[in-house]
């Protein structure tokens, strides 16, 4: 290890060198006070790690390419790791989560030639057409869950803001990578036709969706969790915004374990992480707190929680969010203790938590890697979730978490996604209405 240099840090060093303070309140430390506070980066990678992170990228991007209809660019929710041949998986669900990180993904690819930069165009203007028409939609919000060949809703399935909003992010992402106008026209038709302040529903928080039968869902997105971006892109919107104020309308309401403070609901990490895939936050502020710090002290966090839990994990075995286990999928993690923590380990977790706590997150996955990797490991790399010591691993991965494994270890190893998307004079404009600041 390199010690923390004292000067001349710029955006990508300081991202290299500094893992994050364990303070996020609301005075801002210094860059001195959070080196001191900090562990060190490695100033670059080592040969190994460097190609270990990249397979996992390169695995990833397949199944965002291969467990996609070419028709209509829908990424299924979840596909088989043990198929050998890249056909796609005959179950039928779409995601329109793992869509949106699916257009991140192949921004990706074609960045770094995983894929033929025509095959990848292609793609992309198949997907966006489709999306634009004849995917339905409720006033420009998509449904959760789709047949991934017609795009017709599953059964009983809400119009969702939240999933909405990460395919949004994956459109953005195509139109500053692709320097192609029909690209840039058809993602700014998907973005600005969206009806956000339709979504509030005569309030200030957006209605967790909404259900042709029944109507808007009753709970809201009321307090600190993943949709950070929900709420930006809606401010930011060129067309139907809604009004800045709301961003303070949903509560910070914060957690303690052991030295750590931070904001959180009672909720899985991943709420920690999806925001950060796409908006740029380091070294920014609102009125409430630097939201990148906050985020280090949540991984930091989970990994003291995970370690005390005394069911098998340790500084190489550790790192739970929402995920398949043994009896399906649930959502579990903590602090505080959230589901039915048994052991199993979830790699999404640490791969999704590089930005955060690399030196950490780095050891844990090549970890698994070289102890279960013959197990864990498949066509589009680990698993979703197993626990050895009970001889499961998931048949299956998951596009989601996939997706913001793929997105944050390219965030860590270059800041591409973060310095692509930020390239949409939306994103920065909504920022500074929601009032952040640089520091």
């Amino acid at each position: 290890m390199k010690p923390v240099p004292s000067g001349g840090i710029t955006r990508r060093s300081a991202t290299r060198w500094i893992a994050g303070t364990v303070l996020s309140g609301l005075a801002a430390p210094s860059l001195l006070e959070r080196a001191a506070l900090a562990a060190p980066r490695p100033a670059t990678l080592d040969p190994d790690a460097s190609a270990f992170l990249d397979e996992m990228e390169r695995q990833a991007c397949l199944y965002f390419y291969e467990q996609a209809d070419p028709s209509t660019g829908q990424v299924l929710d979840r596909a088989n790791n043990h198929i050998t041949q890249g056909h796609l998986d005959p179950r039928f669900a779409s995601s329109i989560a793992s869509t949106g990180f699916g257009l991140t993904a192949l921004c990706i690819a074609d960045s770094r030639r995983y894929l033929p930069s025509d095959n990848i165009r292609k793609r992309v203007l198949a997907t966006l057409q489709f999306h634009l028409r004849p995917m339905p939609t409720e006033h420009g919000f998509y449904y959760h869950f789709n047949d991934v060949k017609t795009g017709l809703p599953l059964l009983n399935i809400e119009v969702s803001p939240i999933d909405t909003t990460i395919f949004l992010c994956g459109v953005l992402t195509c139109r500053a990578h692709f320097k192609d106008p029909k690209i840039a026209d058809l993602a700014t038709q998907i973005y600005n036709r969206v009806d956000w302040p339709w979504m509030l529903n005569t309030g200030k928080t957006f209605a967790l969706g909404w259900l042709p039968a029944t109507g808007f869902l009753t709970p809201r997105w009321d307090h600190y969790a993943e949709m950070m971006m929900m709420y930006l892109l809606a401010i930011g919107s060129p067309t139907h915004p809604i009004d800045p104020s709301c961003w303070s309308s949903f509560t910070r309401p914060r957690v303690r374990f052991e030295r750590y403070n931070f904001i959180s609901g009672h909720d899985p990490l991943f709420i920690h992480l999806y925001s950060h895939a796409w908006f740029d936050f380091y070294r920014k502020r609102d009125s409430y707190a630097d939201y990148f710090a906050n985020s280090v002290t949540a991984v930091r966090a989970h990994k003291a929680f995970c370690l005390s839990l005394n069911r098998g994990y340790n500084d190489d075995y550790w790192g739970v969010t929402a995920s398949d286990w043994m009896h399906g999928y649930t959502a579990w993690g903590g602090p505080p203790l959230l589901g039915p923590v048994d052991g199993t380990v979830v790699p999404s977790a640490t791969a999704g938590s590089l930005p955060f706590l690399p030196i950490d997150c780095l050891r844990v996955l090549r970890s698994l890697k070289e102890k279960y990797g013959e197990y864990a490991w498949g066509r589009y790399g680990p698993c979703d979730a197993f626990h050895p010591d009970l001889a499961w691993y998931d048949a299956d991965v998951l596009g989601i978490d996939l997706g913001i494994s793929l997105l944050n270890i390219e965030n860590f190893r270059s800041g591409f996604v973060w310095n692509t998307f930020m390239r949409n004079p939306e994103a920065p404009n909504a920022m500074k209405l929601a009032g952040f600041r640089n520091y």
